[in-house]
């Protein structure tokens, strides 16, 4: 099942650019009933603005069900870890994270929140999915709080 993992449990290094990474799957399989959720989040998520090359900070929590493949956590971490030096807009990171999980798992449903820290004084938040929820699941907040600077 997971000897074709190029990553797991191998001596793997972050790529060059999130263009160049590699997101692996595993199988899954579904049971009888609503499908079950699976979440990721990454509270130190680090890429740099195209303008400035200064690095800008966000928290993401990616909330996906599944249906034959699962991604492969060490490969999803190496991907977000790819963004460390690249350049584009909070909304262009959200929605490029967002879209190559979708393209790499073919999930029953995805969403994607990007809490992105002040650039400028001014936090900016960014959602997408990929439709409504599927019927029946248990969706939790993602659980986190509006920016609300000191206090």
């Amino acid at each position: 099942m997971t000897t074709s993992l190029s990553q797991l449990g191998q001596d793997a290094r972050p790529a060059a650019s999130p263009d160049e990474a590699v997101l692996e799957t595993v199988p899954y399989t579904r049971r009888e009933g609503p499908p079950a959720i699976v979440r990721f989040t990454a509270p130190e998520f680090t890429s740099l603005c195209p303008v400035t090359g200064q690095p800008d900070f966000a928290h993401i929590v990616i909330d996906y069900a599944p249906d034959e493949r699962l991604v492969e956590s060490k490969s999803l971490k190496l991907f977000l870890t790819s963004f460390r030096n690249h350049g584009a807009f909070h909304e262009d990171c959200t929605v490029e994270i967002a879209r190559r999980v979708v393209e790499a798992t073919r999930p029953l449903w995805l969403r994607i929140g990007g809490y992105w820290y002040p650039r400028g004084g001014i936090p900016i938040d960014v959602f997408w999915q990929t439709g409504a929820p599927p019927e029946g699941v248990f969706l939790p907040e993602q659980g986190v709080p509006t920016y609300r600077g000191r206090g």
